[in-house]
């Protein structure tokens, strides 16, 4: 709703609270980004169809997205899923929120576990696992962030601010450079809450992640949205630490990752046809991949599958005939070739690693 103000949606709101037990709806809070024309309501309802109704009802400002989200996530990327305790209340007893839903998030992502211990040993690698999301979490409490979700090797977390979360993830950085053999790849990414995804800030983690997937030169890097809010000399102190993405960069890797999300399970398939369906020349294509991540369109090809095969040889009786035919690759004891050059160890050896670490 551009040139929305924080006193009509208070009105708004209050209108949905009178109206709420109508529709056995019951209002937390919201959120608005003013400076965006974004506005976003915490509703505990039965049912999407009971939000349509109570806003229609109430002031005839219908949602046009609603999607069911956990109370504990919301509170991890906006910090709250109730009013917040400092909001301004008018003379006539109004309470004006103003508090803007915009995050920049963070995406951490350390090697592979099992890669990891085949490189350095079992115990070298939990020591450097443990000393990283130590440190990790460290940094974005100290920055004022919020830890959204932890894995065995990646990391989401929430930032209200720019400069805070790029001044963490460089000292997050800066640490792992003591530990060369573990690759960490960190990325930032700003953006609303409900988008396209139905998942919350689910369009914003989609880009981080595929961001991350392939090692890069610059270890840190950073969207247009997140540029747009740093404060210049700290985006120069790092410039040669980070990549910065631009709009056409973050919609070709969407439609990139889409394509071989879609196709990198046929054998047949090559980055010419990637080419054609993005509407690009194989040299636009190549100075593309190669911009972002310093790889051939081949190479990406090849390494994505790769990535994938990882996935899949996690899954226990998951042969390796079965994830190289799954994987696009034309036989097995190619795909073993192309794995063992790539990551340092047979398929079979990594899937030994992987069940004896979780036996473990």
């Amino acid at each position: 709703m551009p040139g929305a103000n924080a006193k009509d949606v208070a009105d708004a709101h209050r209108l949905d609270v009178l109206m709420e037990h109508e529709h056995s709806c019951k209002c937390l809070t919201y959120w608005i980004d003013e400076l965006r024309g974004y506005i976003f309501c915490l509703i505990d309802a039965p049912n999407k169809e009971s939000v349509v109704e109570l806003h229609t009802r109430a002031h005839g400002l219908v949602p046009n997205k609603v999607i069911e989200v956990e109370s504990s996530l919301v509170n991890a990327f906006l910090g709250r899923i109730t009013d917040p305790e400092n909001a301004h209340v008018t003379d006539t007893g109004l309470k004006v929120l103003d508090d803007t839903s915009y995050r920049v998030i963070m995406h951490m992502q350390l090697a592979d576990p099992a890669l990891l211990m085949n490189l350095v040993g079992s115990d070298t690698a939990s020591k450097i696992f443990q000393e990283w999301k130590t440190y990790a979490k460290a940094q974005i409490l100290e920055y004022n962030g919020r830890e959204v979700s932890s894995g065995s090797n990646e990391i989401i977390a929430s930032f209200v601010e720019g400069d805070k979360a790029l001044t963490a993830a460089i000292n997050i950085l800066n640490l792992m450079r003591n530990h060369p053999e573990a690759t960490l790849r960190i990325s930032l990414h700003s953006g609303e809450p409900v988008m396209q995804s139905d998942q919350l800030f689910g369009d914003t983690v989609c880009l981080l992640k595929r961001l991350n997937t392939f090692e890069r030169t610059n270890a840190v890097a950073i969207t247009t949205g997140v540029v747009e809010i740093l404060s210049p000399s700290l985006l120069q102190e790092y410039q040669a630490e980070i990549l910065q993405c631009n709009p056409k960069d973050e919609t070709l890797i969407t439609g990139l990752f889409e394509v071989l999300e879609k196709y990198y399970g046929d054998e047949t398939f090559g980055m010419d046809r990637c080419g054609q369906e993005l509407g690009l020349s194989a040299s636009q294509l190549n100075r593309k991949t190669n911009a972002l991540f310093g790889l051939s369109p081949n190479q990406l090809l090849r390494n994505y599958r790769l990535c994938q095969a990882l996935n899949q040889l996690r899954i226990k009786d998951r042969s390796v005939a079965q994830v190289s035919f799954d994987t696009g690759f034309s036989s097995a004891s190619y795909f073993t070739k192309c794995f063992k050059a790539h990551f340092g160890l047979l398929p079979l050896a990594y899937q030994d690693l992987v069940f004896s670490k979780k036996q473990r």
